[in-house]
């Protein structure tokens, strides 16, 4: 019975791929994709108006979304930036010359033809750089979606101009949490004061470096 099946498995059949059929597999970036999402909305509504014809339809997400441009055939002079938080957008199609955003990996600057990236975000310094004026941010974490043509999406949970911080009260932070982490006895305690740790000294890095 093993020899038969060992035999079976020896003769299947190898699938080879080409570079052709590798290449009608790629998935598109989300800026290459143009869906027509007008014939699903009309029959969402259609359909909306045999159940519920005395109540107006809600709005489906395509009705809020702008499709980005195209990916241009010459390299654009301009970075467009859009950087959101959950509360506000700080940035809102601005273009500039260069954004510098604290990955996980390092610092990484962003450039006008920049290929498609996705960075997790740590706590640092993001500064936007539009000819000789730079603007300073201090982020918490989020993500960075660098686009294939020329956008980058920067989105944070939380972000502070570096010009309101206090590097007064970013010292005595830095001192309660490393002093708070040499005396923890749970991991939480631990865990807690290592964060409290790591953002004050990402702070106070920001200010000084």
């Amino acid at each position: 019975m093993f020899r038969q099946v060992a035999s079976r498995l020896l003769t299947r059949p190898t699938t080879t791929y080409s570079a052709a059929a590798s290449a009608t597999t790629r998935r598109p970036f989300a800026t290459e994709v143009v869906a027509d999402t007008t014939s699903g909305d009309e029959a969402f509504v259609e359909a909306w108006k045999k159940v519920v014809p005395n109540i107006d339809p809600p709005k489906t997400p395509s009705q809020y979304m702008h499709p980005r441009p195209p990916t241009p055939s010459t390299l654009p002079t301009k970075l467009t930036v859009n950087f959101v938080l959950p509360y506000a957008s700080e940035l809102s199609k601005k273009e500039v010359d260069m954004v510098i955003v604290p990955a996980t990996t390092g610092q990484m600057g962003i450039l006008p033809g920049h290929v498609p990236t996705i960075a997790e975000l740590k706590p640092g310094l993001l500064s936007v750089h539009e000819g000789n004026e730079i603007k300073k941010y201090f982020i918490s974490s989020g993500f960075a979606f660098i686009h294939p043509n020329s956008y980058a999406d920067i989105l944070a949970v939380e972000a502070v101009p570096l010009d309101r911080v206090d590097p007064a009260q970013v010292q005595k932070g830095l001192n309660e949490f490393t002093q708070k982490l040499s005396s923890a006895t749970t991991d939480l305690e631990k865990a807690e004061a290592q964060i409290g740790v790591d953002v004050h000294s990402a702070l106070n890095f920001a200010l000084t470096g």
